[in-house]
């Protein structure tokens, strides 16, 4: 297997955070993307110290430009107590995130999962 670098957008959730773990396991080197608006540092600290690992304080609804071979795209508030905190960021979220990460795949050739809400 080729090592990858791979992006998780949504990194510090709890879905996020594990796979960033699983994906380190398996050799790769991670970039992991969230603006902690739900995420929280607490479930990567285990990550922090592993040299194929990065942290990108970013929002997805800003263009991100990087190099990556892979995108999984996590980022999303998936709990309707934050739906109901700030709904027209969620909607963005969603939104905006899913076409800026599209974008980045389409630029790079990256393959990309988009799996949020």
């Amino acid at each position: 297997m080729i090592d990858k670098k791979i992006l998780v957008t949504g990194g510090g959730g709890f879905l996020g955070s594990h796979l960033c773990e699983r994906l380190l396991n398996e050799g790769h080197e991670v970039i992991c993307l969230d603006n902690f608006f739900t995420g929280t540092k607490q479930n990567i600290l285990g990550l922090m110290s592993n040299p194929r690992f990065e942290l990108l304080r970013h929002d997805v609804t800003v263009p991100l430009y990087i190099e990556v071979d892979q995108i999984y795209n996590l980022a999303c508030p998936a709990s309707p107590i934050h739906y109901q905190h700030d709904p027209v960021q969620t909607t963005k979220t969603c939104v905006h995130g899913a076409i800026n990460m599209l974008g980045l795949a389409k630029r790079t050739g990256a393959k990309i999962l988009q799996a949020s809400t």
